[in-house]
């Protein structure tokens, strides 16, 4: 044995920390296989409508609620990559793609609940794993659109130098990919993740209680904990689940989300204010073992070789068109243009058989109800959370405290609050139409304020400097100089903001304690209740309509805003 192979063998011996990792892994994959094995009993003996609101029952119930949140997010991440990265590559599909994305996230969760129950459990019939496929859908459809729109915008904003150099490079479609393009979306992508994270949370209760028509399911969770402790008024059980949650919360940003965070911001590439910060725990330990560290390592080099393989034409490889390209264009817009008509054919025929045109009026009006409480949402939120937002982003210490706190905040569902808000309206004689409105801002204050602590963060420290030089204080100091600068943020959290504020219009204009039930007249609670009752054609006219309400507001007001900011307040 030579002496310069002696170091090498003497590093990958387990040491202590190697030997907590190895336990922690063994723990986590008996956990995982102890709720596979649940997954596959018949509902029946699974006692599936049985919650026990004892605390004791709650260490399960929330293992079994994050199994499904990452097992949602895996999907999501799995959907970003191949939907996103589609969109972004190819200027045809992107085309429809985008659109599509648009009105998917725009479908209440709800909506995608009523029609995908059936589906699911007819794959696996009497089978506890349909329920959780359905209930994993769920949580799906309010984690991905979010993370797609993140992953496309990084693909479409890669800096032009650091295309050209790729060019020059050679780096073949593959590599430019993998070496470019995605390093440069990590941190976006992280970020976004954690936001989708807590997005899941916001809707767990629905997708753990389905409720749809004739179905009544119940999954071990903490959401259909916490729908049990309202139905029973067990305020008791309702602070036990808001521990639990924070545990589970505080236990996943430490062991996944703060060490993504540490090892996303090697691959920044703005020059604004940086949110140092040490190192986590997690990351730490890691570093003290030998055998994981090693095997880490093994697996990094592994999917560096992935990446630099050499698929694709390089640059200076000549292109033959089989095809001209006009003519492709022409073919593509005449295939779209009879897929519209056939569509829009057959949505004429089902309406017209199904739906009265004084039905439609109605649906309409009770849109036009809650996009007005949309808007004034938006608006509150954004009058408290923007000077807050710039003010907790210009300091590093600050903004990262912020980031931290809104994530668990964004992550409580509007039920917690139920008790309170129904209290107060049912002993006041309040109007429901008026002040079930502010649980709306559970859903959407959160986006507003991470983006624009991140505006805030990345804020070029020579223009403050500059601003201070020059004296540059008070209003002017906001009309001039911050405000023109996070716009571009400002502008992004309102439209996402826009997009949870529909979504929570459901979870928000019917609150329910014990057997007391408040209603907002709005289209959130007519889905809402067309889904209990199990009523399809209303579900799909209310699905429509919000639909069609979220695409218009974000054509005629939101992007027109994000095009304008990106042309007039970048600092490119």
């Amino acid at each position: 044995m030579t002496d310069a192979s002696l170091p090498g063998n003497l590093r990958v011996r387990p040491n202590v920390p190697d030997l907590l990792g190895l336990l922690a892994i063994m723990a986590g994959a008996v956990v995982v296989a102890t709720a596979g094995r649940h997954m596959l009993v018949p509902i029946p003996a699974s006692e599936a409508g049985t919650i026990h609101l004892n605390p004791a029952w709650l260490p399960a119930y929330a293992v079994r609620t994050t199994l499904r949140m990452f097992a949602a997010l895996a999907a999501s991440l799995v959907f970003t990559f191949t939907y996103a990265v589609w969109a972004a590559k190819s200027r045809r599909a992107g085309q429809v793609l985008i659109p599509l994305l648009d009105i998917l996230q725009s479908v209440p969760i709800l909506g995608f609940l009523t029609f995908t129950v059936v589906f699911f459990l007819g794959l696996f019939p009497g089978r506890m794993m349909g329920a959780e496929l359905a209930a994993i859908f769920t949580i799906f459809t309010s984690q991905a659109w979010n993370m797609a729109f993140a992953m496309y915008q990084a693909l479409r904003t890669v800096p032009p130098d650091l295309e050209e150099a790729a060019l020059c490079f050679g780096l073949t479609p593959w590599q430019r990919f993998w070496r470019l393009e995605v390093p440069f979306a990590i941190p976006s992508l992280v970020w976004n993740t954690m936001i989708s994270m807590s997005g899941g949370w916001f809707m767990v209760v629905y997708s753990e209680t389905i409720t749809v028509g004739n179905t009544d399911i119940v999954l071990p969770g903490i959401g259909s904990y916490v729908g049990v402790a309202i139905e029973q008024r067990n305020i008791w059980a309702i602070f036990y689940a808001i521990a639990a949650m924070l545990a589970v919360i505080l236990a996943y940003d430490q062991l996944l989300f703060r060490p993504l965070v540490a090892w996303s911001a090697r691959f920044q590439t703005d020059e604004g204010t940086t949110l140092a910060a040490p190192d986590p725990w997690v990351l730490t330990l890691l570093r003290r073992t030998h055998l994981l560290r090693q095997a880490c390592l093994k697996l990094g080099d592994m999917m560096t070789r992935i990446g630099w393989l050499p698929l694709g034409p390089r640059p200076s490889a000549p292109r033959r068109r089989l095809v001209p390209s006009r003519l492709l264009d022409g073919a593509w817009i005449a295939a779209l243009a009879v897929c519209a008509v056939t569509i829009g054919w057959k949505t004429w025929a089902y309406a017209s058989t199904h739906y009265t045109a004084g039905q439609m009026l109605h649906v309409t009006m009770l849109g036009s109800i809650t996009l007005a409480r949309v808007m004034i949402t938006v608006v509150v939120a954004s009058l408290i959370w923007v000077p807050l937002g710039i003010w907790l982003g210009l300091s590093p210490r600050r903004a990262r405290r912020a980031q931290m706190a809104a994530q668990f905040m964004a992550a409580f569902p509007a039920n917690l609050f139920f008790p309170l808000v129904v209290v107060v309206i049912v002993r006041w004689h309040l109007n429901s139409n008026i002040w079930l409105t502010p649980l709306m801002l559970l859903g959407t204050q959160w986006y507003i304020l991470f983006n624009i602590v991140a505006g805030a963060s990345s804020y070029p420290g020579d223009l403050l400097e500059a601003a201070k030089n020059f004296h540059v204080r008070g209003w002017l100091w906001w009309r001039r100089v911050m405000l023109p600068g996070i716009t571009p943020y400002f502008i992004t959290g309102a439209l996402t903001a826009s997009g949870g504020a529909w979504n929570a219009a459901i979870a928000t204009e019917v609150a329910s304690w014990g057997d007391t039930t408040l209603n907002a007249d709005g289209l959130g609670a007519y889905i809402a209740h067309a889904t209990v009752a199990g009523a399809t054609d209303q579900v799909g006219l209310g699905m429509v309509v919000m639909a069609a309400f979220v695409l218009l507001l974000n054509r005629a007001l939101w992007r027109p805003l994000s095009n304008y900011a990106a042309r007039h307040y970048t600092f490119d």
